[in-house]
């Protein structure tokens, strides 16, 4: 497995070998909305960074999921129709959202790495 790469918003990334980049939420994520009951996924087309691709909702919140770089999705995880705890019980693996292909491959690696995010999530539970 590669390394993983996030954003601000929570979501983690994860570069594959035919160049697509699949997308899920964090642990972080995933543990501050509690029990995923609800998950709308992207359609098939292209998205700016920022933009709203996926929709999770949870006993306590909806959260939106956001496209964490310009490009165009190709695949959701279909999975999560049936089965919207997967995010709860595997959000690194079974519960990703989504697959793209980004419109510059070399941004990814601009995200935030593992000592980067965990930095950004130490300093939002110390505010």
């Amino acid at each position: 497995m590669s390394e993983l790469r996030f954003t601000e918003d929570h979501e983690w990334l994860r570069a594959e070998a035919d160049g697509s980049v699949t997308v899920g939420i964090t642990a972080f994520a995933q543990n501050a909305l509690g029990d995923v009951v609800f998950v709308q996924l992207p359609e098939l087309q292209a998205y700016e960074k920022g933009a709203e691709a996926a929709t999770v909702e949870s006993v306590k919140a909806a959260s939106g999921v956001y496209m964490p770089l310009d490009g165009e999705v190709l695949a959701t995880n279909p999975a999560l129709e049936d089965s919207p705890e997967l995010v709860n019980e595997d959000p690194l693996g079974e519960g990703w959202f989504f697959r793209f292909k980004p419109s510059d491959a070399s941004a990814v690696a601009k995200l935030l790495d593992q000592d980067a995010y965990d930095r950004l999530i130490k300093a939002q539970a110390e505010a």
